[in-house]
């Protein structure tokens, strides 16, 4: 069970995962050790999976930022999950999810090219229902 000083250390970490144990103490108002203890017990329990970084896409040139709704097809699934991990290079993530569809792609292209030739291998295994962004929010 969480508390309140846990919260606060993943509200820090999901802001900086870079942050310095000694930081990450100041701002909770812990010593560093204390600090690192209480994550290292974290990351033991599973509750902290692993740290990430946040990729600015337009420096990458991939700036056809898209979420695909997937209707499969038929009900065992496999081809169409098959046919996804011959596309990770695209793919950010694939969320099973109830309601409308079965899947939600989340994907990254180079190019409106690079989508249509996507969609197309993609209509072969399911049909969908494609939303691109058109700008990122900060919230």
């Amino acid at each position: 069970m969480l508390d309140n000083t846990d919260r606060r250390i993943l509200d820090e970490l999901s802001n900086n995962s870079r942050v310095t144990m000694k930081e990450l103490g100041t701002k909770i108002h812990m010593t560093g050790q204390a600090t690192a203890s209480r994550v290292a017990k974290l990351e033991d329990n599973g509750v902290i999976e692993g740290y990430t970084i946040k990729v600015n896409q337009a420096k990458l040139s991939c700036y056809i930022h898209a979420f695909i709704t997937i209707f499969t097809k038929e009900t065992n699934h496999q081809f169409y999950l098959s046919f996804i991990k011959t596309q990770m290079n695209y793919i950010i993530n694939n969320y099973r999810i109830s309601g409308e569809g079965c899947y939600i792609l989340e994907c990254r292209f180079p190019s409106n090219d690079y989508l249509n030739d996507f969609l197309v291998d993609l209509n072969k295994h399911a049909n969908y229902k494609l939303s691109t962004v058109i700008n990122k929010l900060d919230i």
